[in-house]
């Protein structure tokens, strides 16, 4: 096997078997691929020994971000055979996710994180070293659910977790290409999983192979050496990228779908925590390409979403519905400036 977890997507997906029942007649608009995680928030005031219980993990927000906004979903992971396991598959099944490719591992449990907070800010500390997403591999990928839907999206830290599970969405973007449907990847960087080196290979391989990437700036600043849009998006085009959203927070985004490139201002909305807004970008984007968007206005609709993902606490509770953006969309007049971010010109 070749260095940095790396297999020939193609070789792989004609090897891999699906997970037993997992062949599924509806076809779906998008199955992400990861890791869920239970989230425990200390309280910011007063008894600081009490926790709220919430959930994360890039991808499962991601997947209930696009639910939310009317997309057929369904999420593939693995979870313990546990109470967190289990809150896990009742939150999916009450957000319209569906767990066709979600396995219970007996002999490991669920990730688990803890957010704490002090006059610095907050930090986060992880319980995920062993977890049954972690287990992952092209061996038990549900291979039957990949084929039958329309998009499959994934993440560098569902990379970074494991060699296996990196393996795993190699695997899964060959058996997601070869079937015809389209590829988003989020690099969503992490440098406390992987080391710089690593993360900066496997990131490239996947871009090349991807439809639709999708990085932050802190990505782009961890990855690229700038946060400047025309260097990043000509570094991602370098790298093989084929349409590109870079997602600059407080500053809007810029889409450029190798014809144009499009810069899409931000929305003004009283921000509190921007846990989870990367991840409703993905999932709205995903969504309204899905509906039948041009990519500029699936990004612009995504930059609406994202923006009130901030307005409330937590990864999935602030996610919005599909009138929460709309009446938004209506409140702010339209933006995007073409070939503001000094892309190529274009019709789009």
């Amino acid at each position: 096997m070749p260095r940095h977890g790396l297999i020939d997507p193609k070789s792989a997906a004609s090897g891999s078997p699906d997970r037993e029942g997992s062949d599924a007649v509806d076809r779906y608009d998008v199955i992400a691929l990861g890791e869920p995680m239970v989230e425990f928030n200390q309280a910011r005031d007063g008894d600081r020994s009490a926790w709220r219980q919430g959930y994360g993990g890039d991808t499962s927000n991601m997947a209930i971000a696009a639910a939310r906004l009317g997309a057929r979903v369904a999420y593939a992971t693995r979870v313990g055979d546990d109470a967190f396991g289990r809150l896990f598959r009742a939150l999916w099944r009450a957000e319209g996710v569906s767990e066709d490719a979600v396995a219970t591992d007996a002999d490991a449990p669920t990730a688990v994180y803890f957010v704490t907070h002090d006059e610095r800010g907050h930090a986060f500390a992880y319980l995920r070293a062993g977890s049954a997403a972690s287990r992952l591999s092209p061996a038990n990928l549900p291979a039957g659910v990949i084929r039958s839907a329309r998009a499959l999206h994934v993440s560098g830290i569902s990379q970074a977790i494991s060699t296996s599970a990196c393996d795993a969405v190699f695997t899964a973007i060959g058996i997601a290409r070869d079937a015809g449907a389209r590829v988003f990847y989020d690099p969503n960087l992490r440098p406390r999983l992987w080391p710089r080196d690593r993360a900066a290979a496997i990131a490239r391989a996947t871009m090349a192979l991807s439809d639709w990437i999708l990085p932050s700036r802190e990505d782009a600043e961890w990855m690229f050496g700038t946060g400047e849009a025309a260097a990043v998006i000509d570094a991602c085009r370098r790298a093989g990228a084929r349409g590109i959203v870079y997602k600059r927070g407080a500053d809007g985004c810029v889409v450029d779908d190798g014809r144009s490139r499009v810069v899409i201002g931000a929305h003004p909305v009283t921000a509190v925590d921007a846990t989870g807004a990367g991840d409703c970008f993905d999932g709205a984007f995903a969504a309204r390409l899905a509906a039948g968007d041009e990519p500029v206005e699936a990004a612009r609709y995504a930059n609406a979403a994202a923006a009130l993902a901030t307005t409330g606490y937590g990864a999935v509770d602030p996610l919005p519905r599909p009138a929460d953006v709309d009446r938004l969309l209506r409140a702010v007049p339209r933006t995007g400036v073409p070939n503001a971010a000094g892309g190529p010109r274009g019709a789009r």
